[in-house]
């Protein structure tokens, strides 16, 4: 588990590099966020919550890729992932794309999974048990431009229902709606992770069961 030092590389437990997708988004005429953080509120851990609300925490040590894939195939199966927001934080290297492409793998995804470093988000939609899931794989990188919103489509994505999965959403701070589950990625010397899983809502909790 080696870290990666560029943005489209960040699929870096010692898998290959994800292909990237590219896509010009234009120009937006939207002047004001899509949603504005609430300013009452408590910063944990660098996120902002309700004053009468506690993040569930759960802590837990990835020593290899093996446990990476072990726990995205673990979540897979929780059924209420299906409609869940998930944001994904860590240092370029940290795993963030690693566990995205288990945990799209997991859900049935068969054809080539890209990076959206490029791209902002790349659809997949898989069949399961006769229902269609809808996944968003977003990656906030080198989004620079709130605008963008509108023209891209992203406001209604995220009103849709289906699975979004975002990569470095303090790039988009402000903008984004409140996620169920945080994953935060740390890289130790030994190259294995320690996550922390924060559920913000009873979704989230669900995740955590």
């Amino acid at each position: 588990m080696v870290p990666l030092g560029q943005p489209s590389q960040q699929s870096g437990l010692g898998i290959p590099q994800i292909d990237r997708g590219y896509a010009n988004l234009g120009e937006s005429k939207l002047n004001t966020p899509f949603l504005q953080l609430n300013q009452q509120g408590r910063l944990i851990d660098g996120h902002k919550f309700p004053l009468n609300e506690t993040p569930i925490v759960k802590t837990l040590h990835w020593p290899d890729e093996t446990a990476c894939a072990a726990f995205a195939q673990g979540l897979a199966l929780c059924p209420a992932l299906a409609q869940a927001v998930v944001y994904l934080h860590g240092d370029l290297g940290a795993g963030k794309t690693t566990f995205t492409r288990y945990l799209l793998q997991a859900l049935g995804v068969t054809d080539r999974i890209k990076s959206p470093t490029y791209a902002v988000v790349e659809p997949y939609e898989v069949t399961t048990g006769g229902q269609v899931l809808a996944i968003w794989h977003f990656d906030f990188y080198r989004f620079n431009d709130p605008r963008e919103w509108e023209d891209a489509g992203f406001r209604d994505i995220f009103a849709s229902r289906g699975l979004k999965i975002c990569e470095w959403p303090e790039k988009a701070k402000g903008i984004l709606p409140a996620s169920d589950l945080d994953i935060v990625l740390s890289v130790n010397t030994d190259s294995s992770r320690d996550v922390r899983l924060l559920a913000h809502s009873p979704l989230g909790r669900d995740l955590l069961a």
